[in-house]
């Protein structure tokens, strides 16, 4: 019985004067696009808001990753290089590289 009663108290977020205790917020994830070929892998990417996109310049020119929103800019990446952003405003985020403008991808933030 007693057993029972722990497992339900931990399993209860515990309410003190109104605020919520043990009750975490979820932890923002992290996601990864890698630019090759002269092409963002993927070009389309779900994310939730909050959540990190590394770019990461694996080809040999440099590049940028430049949401046409302004929602975010990596700069210009070299080879080799990274850039992390993190993106809050809901929606579809097209994106492109400033240098090379037919290179194309869309964030979409739920």
């Amino acid at each position: 019985m007693r057993n029972s009663f722990l497992a339900v108290a931990l399993a209860v977020p515990l309410v003190i004067g109104g605020l919520a205790l043990g009750v975490l917020p979820a932890e923002a994830a992290g996601h990864t696009v890698t630019i090759q070929g002269h092409k963002f892998k993927p070009a389309k990417l779900t994310v939730a808001a909050g959540d990190t996109i590394t770019f990461i310049n694996q080809d040999s020119a440099p590049h940028t990753a430049t949401a046409n929103d302004g929602a975010f800019d990596t700069g210009r990446l070299s080879t080799g290089k990274r850039a992390t952003v993190t993106v809050s405003a809901a929606g579809a985020h097209a994106y492109i590289c400033k240098i090379h403008p037919s290179m194309k991808g869309t964030v979409t933030v739920h």
